[in-house]
């Protein structure tokens, strides 16, 4: 196995295993670890290190389990742990083994708009679907639920 030693980013780098290396292939080898090692970090960073999420999360636990209890009161459903997450595409899910799962930017919406959230996502404990019976759950609580979905659609999570 050969080992070949090349300078770039005034750094020695070596790269191990390759028999017949050019120098252009090698530098353009080192750039594309570099963007995956890179990648990585700030895909890392954005999941664990949000200073928003560290600052907000503890508020939006607070926030999100006095709302479930309340709600609760009126379903009566069993759920498993609540988990504040910083998550990028969802307000809020629900897991097949009763577990709920929230957004920390919950605090930053209007209180009718995490209502109907934890309402939506507490009625997943019941139907695990979105079809008719959901909906009419839903409604039970939210008769404008479908005017709080669409105000969501303006928000980003």
């Amino acid at each position: 196995m050969k080992i070949f030693y090349i300078s770039y980013d005034n750094i020695l780098r070596s790269i191990r295993g390759l028999r017949r290396v050019r120098y252009m292939q090698a530098i353009r080898l080192l750039k594309q670890r570099r963007a995956n090692k890179m990648h990585r970090l700030k895909k890392g960073r954005a999941k664990n290190g949000s200073t928003q999420y560290k600052r907000y999360k503890e508020q939006a636990r607070v926030l999100i389990h006095e709302r479930i209890l309340f709600w609760n009161r009126v379903y009566g459903f069993t759920y498993g742990r609540v988990f504040i997450k910083n998550q990028k595409t969802r307000w809020g899910s629900c897991s097949k083994q009763g577990n709920l799962n929230f957004s920390y930017k919950l605090v930053f919406l209007s209180p009718h708009l995490v209502d109907y959230i934890i309402v939506h996502e507490l009625c997943h404990l019941k139907e695990f679907n979105h079809g008719p019976n959901f909906w009419a759950l839903v409604a039970r609580m939210i008769p404008d639920y479908k005017k709080c979905r669409a105000e969501l659609r303006v928000h980003v999570v």
